[in-house]
């Protein structure tokens, strides 16, 4: 595949999609220290110019910035570190209240839906948008927070598989530390995300594009998976009264 094309056609597809919705106004993401924010941030650099990107990190106590302001400072764009960590233990009234019934997995979508907030209070103040960071890999399984990192403005990155997010990054000459980084969720302690999955990466790709997945366990985990999450690429339906 010719990534240089690839990143070409992204990049023109961010300018149109400004010029139409938000002309004049700057990109506004956050910036993990991830492969995936990392080349959505660089394309939004090439394509509006680096004083409309404004990166922003937003740390959950106990987690590091991930080399965010590092990545920032090498894009050239505007970088704000906003600590999330006190935000998130106002909900200790919330625990409380609900007591037994707030799970582990609650615990860990707070993060990112109050990083979400954070994005858009800085986006309406500095008359941005709000970029989505997620890329298809991960939607296809639904690896991601419903209203937390699974929404934005826009999504750059949401049409392409990681490898092809990957290609694009090196296109943009992006250091290689960052965009082939192995990809995890930033908790302490915690594992990669191909770990997490029981796959790589590279055969989720694979099926995607392809269609072929040679492990029949892995290909029915990987469809059970989509048809589980389906819910989160989608707005809420609403009801169609009819009308007489």
């Amino acid at each position: 595949m010719d990534y240089t094309a690839l990143k070409d056609q992204c990049v023109e597809w961010i300018r149109n999609w400004f010029e139409k919705n938000g002309n004049g106004c700057c990109a506004v993401l956050g910036m993990s220290g991830g492969k995936d924010s990392t080349v959505a941030a660089a394309l939004c650099a090439e394509a509006l110019g680096k004083d409309r990107v404004v990166g922003v990190a937003m740390p959950a106590e106990g987690q590091s910035l991930n080399e965010a302001d590092l990545i920032c400072d090498h894009l050239g764009i505007r970088y704000i570190c906003a600590p999330i960590g006190d935000i998130v233990k106002g909900f200790d009234t919330v625990r409380a209240s609900v007591k037994e019934g707030f799970s582990h997995q609650t615990e860990q979508n707070i993060p990112p839906r109050v990083r979400m907030a954070v994005l858009y209070a800085v986006s309406q103040s500095l008359n941005g948008r709000v970029v989505n960071t997620c890329n298809l890999s991960e939607d296809w399984v639904g690896y991601a927070t419903r209203w937390g990192d699974s929404v934005g403005d826009f999504s750059p990155l949401g049409g392409m598989v990681v490898q092809e997010i990957k290609g694009v990054g090196h296109a943009l000459g992006i250091p290689a530390r960052w965009v082939d980084k192995i990809p995890d969720d930033g908790l302490p302690h915690s594992c990669s995300d191909e770990e997490k999955f029981g796959f790589s990466y590279e055969t989720l790709d694979r099926y995607i594009r392809t269609g072929q997945c040679e492990d029949e366990a892995v290909r029915e985990k990987i469809d059970r998976m989509h048809r589980n999450n389906l819910f989160k690429l989608s707005m809420p339906e609403h009801f169609e009264p009819e009308l007489s």
